[in-house]
């Protein structure tokens, strides 16, 4: 019943990633062994989007390492369980947090046994930077700490990138990309454990920078930024984008670029405003100023679409219906409204 419940909620949450975004793709699927030990390795740029983003397209069902202060609402904490979610406990929870960790990785160890799934962000946190920060230890423990138990796991490691056009903006445009699958076993030499955790840390970093668009110089970040941009890169296509990179390397000026204001796209969104002008109302005043982490700017904006919407629409009807005396009317709005919603959405 478990199982049917949770397929239930993946296929409605992908259908509500589907509105919400202009775009998703998802790249290298064959790459994900199936029947097998796996453990996804993704880079993290958009906090709880990241998760369901690739919870809801990779093929398998899996379980997520995620931070331990969230499980601290006892109510939350079923929810959280029955989304196959696990706490993982860092230095800044505490000190003696930390050995509670041991039972995470036990329990993973178990997991991986069974041939189920994690998913990892191994950067360890989430930034909204185009580039892959250093890899944290935590995943190798996991590896290590399963083979331990069972030495004969065929784990496999699928580095993951995930890629948005404007994570701060809606609608926005999101690519993930599943990386050829490492075998733990075929890396991993017994006579020297550690070149073999320092192989496949590169291996995983450098599959990662290929998959998710890599700035590595920290200093010309913004710089390098406005350079791409000027080019008007599609950051969804990370090959394509890391490869200006290297041609843009060599120029020391930013291109001077003509940015006409398309008018069309400016109607549809005056009009997109217009019609869902207390939505909008609600989140720039009340709700937008209060989020700190610009990570979480699109979480909370997808919450609150998922939430608000319909709210919106059913008062719409009733609206109407109590304006005009007639349902159809009524029914006819908000559709109207939801479909030009939808039209707005897939095409500005």
């Amino acid at each position: 019943m478990k199982k049917i419940g949770y397929a239930v909620v993946q296929m409605f949450v992908s259908t509500l990633l589907w509105f919400y975004f202009k775009k998703t793709t998802h790249h290298g699927l064959e790459n994900i062994p199936k029947n097998k030990p796996v453990i996804f390795l993704s880079n993290h740029q958009n906090a709880f989007l990241d998760t369901i983003l690739i919870a809801t397209n990779c093929k398998r069902k899996p379980y997520f390492l995620t931070r331990s202060d969230v499980f601290k609402n006892t109510v939350l904490k079923g929810l959280f369980s029955f989304f196959k979610m696990i706490p993982i406990y860092r230095i800044r929870d505490g000190f003696t947090s930390l050995q509670k960790n041991q039972y995470t990785f036990d329990f993973c160890s178990s997991l991986l046994n069974k041939n189920e799934a994690l998913v990892v962000f191994p950067e360890g946190n989430h930034n909204l930077k185009r580039k892959v920060r250093p890899l944290s230890k935590g995943f190798i423990r996991i590896i290590f700490n399963a083979l331990e138990a069972n030495p004969e796991l065929d784990i496999y490691l699928v580095p993951v990138g995930v890629n948005y056009q404007a994570a701060k903006d809606f609608p926005d445009s999101a690519a993930l990309y599943y990386g050829t699958a490492i075998s733990v076993k075929e890396s991993i030499d017994q006579s020297d454990i550690n070149n073999s955790v320092h192989v496949i840390k590169n291996q995983v970093f450098k599959a990662l920078k290929n998959l998710t668009t890599h700035i590595e110089d920290e200093a010309k970040y913004d710089f390098t930024i406005r350079k791409l941009e000027a080019f008007g890169v599609d950051y969804t296509k990370p090959k394509e984008v890391n490869d200006k990179l290297l041609y843009l390397s060599s120029i020391s000026k930013i291109p001077e670029t003509i940015t006409e204001a398309n008018s069309f796209d400016l109607l549809k969104k005056w009009i997109f405003m217009a019609m869902n002008f207390p939505v909008i109302l609600v989140w720039n005043l009340l709700l937008k100023p209060k989020i700190n982490d610009l990570a979480f700017l699109s979480t909370f904006r997808f919450a609150y679409a998922v939430i608000i919407f319909p709210i919106y629409y059913t008062l719409l009807v009733l609206g109407t219906y109590l304006f005009t005396q007639d349902i159809i009317s009524g029914l006819l709005v908000t559709k109207t409204v939801f479909l030009y919603n939808l039209f707005y959405t897939k095409t500005i």
